[in-house]
């Protein structure tokens, strides 16, 4: 038997193991069959994202399978075998990662297939290591992928911080559109998977065990809940200065100072749920790329000046609402301010504001 004279410790690794094994093939299967959301039925989600999602649970399900295979009923332990499986996992674990990630971004510019390029040394050095087994290529293998993924975390925090940028310029609502959370986690995972790798020692197995169910839990999660959103992300120089390349000029601004007055504020389109930018440009009769450029020259985002607006709308029906002694919730207030969520109102109020709305609100009551 397997099992037999096996220590109580790697029993239970082996039962978390398999564990995290089902559990991965279940979320795949859910993403892959199941059409829209369990969850979060209002959401559009990304079907990039999603399919690389199934990618990325699909090898983390066959990689536990071979390895399994591998040192539970292989009597053969051969280092060809072993680094044959290694190069597997690399080969297959990385680009799924990176695919992940980078849709993640929902920006369809960014290639994949530098990444693939990326693991080619990988299977070299496999290879020669398969071919010479008393040569230790390994050591070059390991300090090769240590170097890729120390390469990949740098790209995608750069990548995080543009995609944050860019949400800023065009939502003035950011709740589950920012993915940096995930995107830590991801990083966190990868670097349990190179400590397991470098010293494969009992704890850090468990470790990353447990990190692997982290990730397929919040990896299900930013699928079910990160919306669609629009796939131009990062718009060439020349076409953010109009089509002719210039960039919009003082008379500009003021036509759009006076159309931001005359229809988002007196109309009071800041309380639509979910205003984007491109919405808004609509609305107003303008270009999105110079009502952009508006608010840059302003010193401002799009993201700033909607909740400044929605801010000051609900400090007016607060005091409305006070003044008259009607019955109200902070929760109805911020509704009709035009937040879909209490917790999004509350940061844009402390960011707006410099105090949370009930220290705000004992500060009223004072005066």
């Amino acid at each position: 038997m397997i099992f037999e004279q096996m220590p109580l410790a790697y029993i239970m690794y082996f039962m978390l193991y398999g564990g995290v094994t089902l559990v991965s093939i279940i979320g795949c299967l859910y993403l892959l069959f199941r059409e829209g959301n369990a969850f979060a039925s209002d959401v559009t989600p990304s079907v990039r994202l999603r399919r690389w999602v199934v990618a990325f649970f699909a090898v983390s399900f066959l990689s536990h399978v071979w390895w399994f295979l591998f040192f539970a009923l292989s009597h053969d332990t051969s280092p060809a075998k072993y680094v044959a499986i290694t190069v597997l996992d690399t080969v297959t674990l990385f680009p799924a990662v990176a695919g992940t990630l980078i849709y993640m971004l929902q920006d369809y510019k960014r290639p994949i297939w530098p990444v693939y390029v990326a693991m080619l040394p990988s299977v070299l050095l496999g290879a020669i290591q398969m071919l010479n087994p008393e040569d230790n290529y390994m050591l070059i293998e390991s300090v090769y992928v240590l170097s890729f993924y120390v390469l990949l975390v740098v790209y995608m925090l750069f990548a995080v911080k543009q995609y944050g940028r860019w949400l800023r310029d065009n939502y003035a609502d950011l709740e589950r559109k920012e993915v940096w959370k995930t995107q830590v986690a991801v990083i966190v995972s990868l670097l349990v998977f190179i400590f397991y790798w470098i010293d494969n020692n009992i704890t850090i197995a468990y470790l990353l065990q447990i990190t692997n169910l982290w990730l397929i839990a919040i990896l299900l999660w930013r699928v079910e809940t990160l919306p669609q959103l629009d796939a131009a992300i990062h718009t060439p120089l020349a076409a953010a200065n109009g089509k002719d390349g210039k960039v919009a000029g003082m008379e500009t601004f003021a036509q759009i100072e006076r159309l931001l007055a005359e229809h988002c504020v007196a109309r009071q389109l800041y309380l639509q749920h979910d205003l984007t930018l491109a919405q808004l440009a609509q609305a107003v009769g303008t270009n999105r790329l110079y009502l952009s450029q508006y608010f840059s020259g302003k010193g401002n985002t799009y993201n700033t000046y909607i909740n400044d607006l929605r801010i000051d709308h609900f400090v007016g029906l607060f005091r409305e609402a006070t003044a008259a002694r009607r019955p109200f919730t902070l929760q109805q207030l911020a509704s009709d301010s035009g937040y879909r969520s209490y917790s999004t109102f509350s940061l844009a109020f402390r960011q707006r504001m410099g105090q949370s709305v009930k220290a705000w609100m004992r500060n009223m009551s004072i005066q």
